[in-house]
């Protein structure tokens, strides 16, 4: 067993162990409310707990496996991703043939170039070759009804669901040594998600003023004690980061940051297509980009800090 597998095992558990404390507290204070009440808060905690169970067995199952795993596990999320937020978009026929390029050329394609380390071609990818070719496809179609609209729309997936998730298997570029590069994934994902999860619950038990009223019930309070919590949680998680003690805690911070303001963008999306959850994959917790909302925008921020500092 190598030093790298040893780490992922014991974050597992680590994590494994928080996870039942926090199912624990979730319990607990359900238990607090007569028998048929409930409090909407504590449910929806309940139900994100729970749907952390699923996303650290799978992350950490996949490190566990190597490179390909963790590679073939966010390509499945970028297409599930895309096909949640495109079931939303505006079609027409004649982009038939540029949503089947999407998901079956430039999706495979992106994860290929991080697979094979080409990092140069990884990063111009979707945002110049992409961009402009699926415009071209529409427009030989001859269909000129509502084609700003209907090309934006699949930019905008092309962009949030491959390019900016395709970031965070693209950490595995960074080296740092016997494969343990993958512990930058965990905790990344780790910090982000935490950060969430404690923003929620603090934001909804102590928050008094919404930062966007009209979009979403996220509170001051409650975003800055889900930074404060992933900085510390970062702290913690020093060990399996290239950063050191300060700079772990910096960049959770960062990235726990950026991820909900990222949410908001995306309430925002929601709002103007009429919709509560982009799917119903998980009960009460909609689909896979209810689920990596904040992750999505994070990831490019993180890995770019990543690359121009610590490389």
């Amino acid at each position: 067993m190598t030093d790298t597998t040893s780490d992922i095992l014991l974050l597992s558990i680590g994590v494994i162990i928080l996870l039942v404390g926090l199912t624990l507290f979730g319990e607990f204070m359900r238990g607090r409310y007569p028998v048929g009440e409930s409090n909407q808060v504590v449910e929806t905690f309940i139900q994100r707990v729970n749907s952390w169970w699923a996303i650290v067995i799978l992350t950490s199952s996949a490190a566990l496996l190597g490179e390909l795993a963790l590679l073939l596990l966010f390509a499945f999320a970028s297409f599930a991703a895309l096909r949640e937020f495109l079931t939303f978009s505006y079609k027409r026929q004649a982009d038939h043939l540029s949503l089947a390029l999407g998901f079956f050329v430039i999706l495979p394609l992106q994860y290929l170039f991080i697979g094979l380390g080409w990092t140069g071609l990884f990063a111009v990818f979707i945002p110049v070759y992409a961009f402009l070719l699926l415009p071209i496809v529409s427009a030989l179609r001859g269909d000129s009804n509502r084609f700003l609209i209907r090309v934006a729309e699949t930019q905008w997936g092309l962009m949030i669901c491959i390019f900016c998730i395709s970031h965070i298997p693209a950490l595995m570029t960074f080296e740092m040594g016997d494969g343990r590069s993958v512990l930058l994934i965990l905790f990344f994902v780790m910090v982000v998600q935490f950060g969430d999860l404690i923003e929620y619950y603090a934001g909804r038990k102590f928050g008094v003023r919404k930062i966007a009223p009209h979009l979403s019930p996220k509170t001051i309070r409650g975003m800055i004690a889900g930074v404060l919590g992933a900085t510390v949680i970062g702290a913690l998680l020093s060990w399996i980061t290239p950063y050191g003690i300060v700079g772990a805690a910096m960049m959770a911070a960062l990235a726990s940051l950026t991820g909900m303001f990222g949410s908001l963008v995306f309430a925002a999306i929601k709002r103007d297509k009429g919709v509560k959850d982009w799917s119903h994959l998980i009960p009460g917790q909609g689909g896979f980009l209810d689920q990596l909302d904040s992750v999505i925008f994070a990831a490019p921020v993180f890995y770019h800090v990543t690359m121009l500092v610590w490389k």
